[in-house]
């Protein structure tokens, strides 16, 4: 069953069963590219603007308030995800997102019609553009969009998973402090490190992105409300912006504010690109810790071996008892798909001409990609990796005891020729440092007590 819609370039069948229109009915046909659709989380923000739009509308005199009362409404069941089948635009769509800003229009007109009792299509009673997308334009909506599901989904879901990973590398690190180990630069021994400080660094490369993360929320905290065609404001009644912010920040429960001007929050895509860029350096930070727990946990018996990660499930279809670090794995993956998402981000950001960024779907669908992905995959490697860590406490110590760099705190001493003759004199006949100074008898036992003590080298207690 359809039914005979008309937009303006003419006659379009739609199913009768969908709530969306003709505008959306196009779209559908046009786009077959992915199969792919814009995040639930930007359907969410989408009503969001429609049902602040209404009520600014209503109060500035401009809306009736019966239509608009179930502009509301529908827009609300559009929020709670009831409506989500509806939105049925392929993420890869025309530029602005207007086709994606229409299925919005369109689903909550013929929503609204039915709250009114009046069959879909009826546009002449609840029209998409006239009643639905008053005081607004695809040129703002789908920018602000992108500003508001980034926010809602870094504040309820990224923020706190990532906090929650700092906090258990701050507890590893303290749990790890008395472990002393060999420390290596260029992958080859250095001077003595507990594992805990290795730890504290991880730690703190967390807490540098939790930074920036909260920096780039405040910048995606500016909303391109009421700034219609290229920023001009034209069709919007004055005050609307600031009352449809405020309504968005009641509806929301977070802060957002007016863009302080809206010709830039059209063109630009400054804030999406900064977004990116915390998450891009985030999943840096990842695949680096995730690549020395890797490293470190190597073996069991021809590796490095200084710790165990937790044994989630068998490593080889052919290796009896292997097991693989594939939650350090996964996250290495997700975080490489991360670093992909900001390439195509920064690409589509500076693709913009004149008063206008059309590339906002692509811009959207990756950072909010981005948002999801880095939120399973760290709550994963949180639960399944990281809090079962433990150390191979004995075999740290014998591999501090046995690096050649323990002669680095000989040098001031001996001096650095002296000490550099030791550690290849250690190395030629497989010795320790120690080993071959007492043979030396160059030091007193109080000495070596003093210089080729592991852990008095790395200055933890000092």
């Amino acid at each position: 069953m359809v039914r005979v819609e008309k937009d303006t370039l003419g006659e379009v069948k739609v199913p009768d069963s969908v709530y969306y229109g003709p505008q959306t009915a196009r779209a559908v046909e046009n786009f077959k590219v992915s199969d792919e659709k814009l995040p639930e989380a930007f359907i969410k923000a989408q009503a969001t603007i429609k049902i602040a739009s209404a009520k600014a509308n209503i109060q500035l005199g401009k809306l009736d308030h019966g239509i608009g009362e179930a502009i509301i409404q529908a827009g609300i069941e559009v929020r709670e995800g009831r409506l989500d089948e509806h939105f049925v635009v392929d993420a890869f769509q025309s530029g602005a997102g207007t086709s994606q800003n229409m299925n919005a229009n369109e689903v909550i007109a013929n929503r609204a019609l039915e709250i009114q009792g009046f069959a879909r299509g009826r546009y002449d009673i609840i029209h998409p553009n006239d009643h639905v997308n008053m005081s607004q334009s695809s040129n703002d909506t789908t920018h602000t969009a992108i500003h508001i599901s980034a926010m809602e989904t870094i504040h309820s879901d990224l923020l706190p998973i990532v906090i929650e990973l700092h906090s258990i590398l701050n507890a590893r690190s303290s749990e790890f402090m008395g472990i002393v180990k060999p420390g290596r630069t260029h992958l080859q021994d250095a001077v003595p490190i507990t594992l805990g400080q290795e730890f504290s660094g991880y730690a703190r490369m967390i807490e540098l992105a939790i930074d920036k993360i909260y920096r780039a929320k405040d910048d995606l905290g500016e909303l391109n409300m009421g700034g219609t065609a290229i920023g001009t404001r034209l069709n919007a009644p004055e005050g609307f912006g600031n009352i449809a912010v405020s309504e968005v920040n009641n509806i929301t429960g977070l802060h957002f504010r007016l863009a302080r001007n809206a010709f830039e929050a059209t063109q630009g895509a400054d804030a999406i690109l900064n977004a990116s860029a915390a998450l891009r350096n985030l999943a840096v930070s990842l695949i680096k810790i995730a690549n020395d727990l890797r490293l470190l946990s190597s073996g069991p018996r021809a590796g490095i071996g200084e710790i165990d990660l937790p044994a989630v499930q068998p490593g080889s279809s052919i290796m009896p008892a292997k097991v693989n670090p594939v939650m350090a794995e996964m996250l290495n993956m997700a975080a490489f798909q991360v670093i992909g998402n900001d390439t195509t981000i920064m690409m589509a950001a500076q693709g913009g001409q004149f008063e206008l960024n059309v590339f906002t779907p692509v811009l959207a669908s990756n950072l909010l990609r981005s948002i999801r992905i880095l939120t399973g995959a760290i709550d994963s490697f949180n639960r399944r990796c990281l809090q079962g860590i433990t150390a191979n406490v004995e075999h740290c110590a014998k591999l501090a005891e046995s690096s050649l760099a323990l002669a680095t705190s000989l040098a001031p001493k001996i001096g650095y020729e002296k000490a550099a003759e030791i550690a290849y004199q250690a190395h030629r006949e497989n010795k320790t440092i120690k080993e071959v100074v007492t043979e030396m008898q160059i030091l007193t036992e109080e000495e070596m007590s003093e210089l080729l003590d592991p852990m008095k080298l790395t200055g933890v207690g000092k």
